[in-house]
């Protein structure tokens, strides 16, 4: 071996080796507030349906993962500035984030919806029916800009997260709410969501939306990506994302295949 081409492969192992897909060890950002997906329980431990899928797929790729959560507003400049490694929040995978960041294949995929006071007099979610109304939506998500394209003449009202809006629907601040349909379901089945409804789920908005929740790491890392997606397919057809997803959901959020 010649020694220009030993230390020409000693320098690649050292650039593989400082990689996050070279790692035994990742750092996962999560937001903690959005149920059921992901939520900062008031005892510290983070629950939901991301965080189980996360644990499953550090599993199958054998690296040892720990959380970290983070404002939803700046979960990807936190992520480009290496707070931590992947985002997995219910991350919509859309061409304007890609320009960001780099993503795995979708690991569950809905559609979004409107929920209203139970005695609205909302008939359908139109944006005839809505002109005029205020829509509540969490800020720097595709649901906001979803309402903002889909929903011109209605006023959109922002909120760091779904607390503050489930929170302004429950006391008539405003009229109704734009968010994905599992959470707003589950939202309205509970005790604190009892007081609303689902009026209708949405068209999809394949620029918006984008296609289903994905993975997301650094724009240069695309193989943590696809070793990601590699991971989502192993526990697909090992049985583990079906366990997860009955402790969750009485239907596959996976979506369409």
């Amino acid at each position: 071996m010649s020694r220009l081409f030993a230390a020409a492969s000693i320098a690649a192992v050292s650039l593989f080796a400082g990689s996050a897909l070279a790692q035994e060890k990742l750092t996962i950002g999560t937001e903690g507030a959005y149920p059921p997906f992901n939520v900062l329980e008031s005892n510290g431990n983070l629950t939901g349906f991301d965080i189980d899928i996360a644990k499953a797929l550090c599993d199958e790729m054998k690296v040892t993962c720990t959380f970290v959560t983070n404002d939803w507003d700046g979960i990807i400049p936190a992520l480009q500035s290496k707070k931590f490694d992947a985002i997995i929040a219910s991350m919509s995978i859309t061409p304007e984030r890609m320009q960001q960041v780099a993503f795995s294949k979708k690991y569950y995929n809905t559609p979004p919806a409107v929920a209203v006071p139970k005695d609205s007099p909302l008939k359908d979610a139109t944006a005839a029916s809505l002109k005029g109304k205020t829509l509540g939506a969490q800020g720097s998500t595709t649901h906001s800009n979803y309402t903002e394209k889909h929903f011109p003449d209605s006023e959109l009202k922002l909120y760091p997260t779904s607390d503050e809006y489930k929170l302004d629907l429950t006391n008539g601040r405003i009229d109704g709410v734009v968010d994905d349909i599992v959470v707003l379901s589950e939202w309205v089945k509970s005790e604190a969501g009892n007081c609303c409804k689902i009026l209708a789920p949405l068209p999809v908005d394949a620029e918006i939306n984008g296609e289903g929740a994905g993975i997301a790491v650094r724009k240069d890392e695309t193989a943590l990506a696809d070793k990601f997606t590699a991971a989502i397919a192993a526990i697909r057809a090992n049985g583990k994302y079906a366990e997860i997803n009955k402790k969750y959901f009485d239907f596959d959020v996976y979506g369409d295949k």
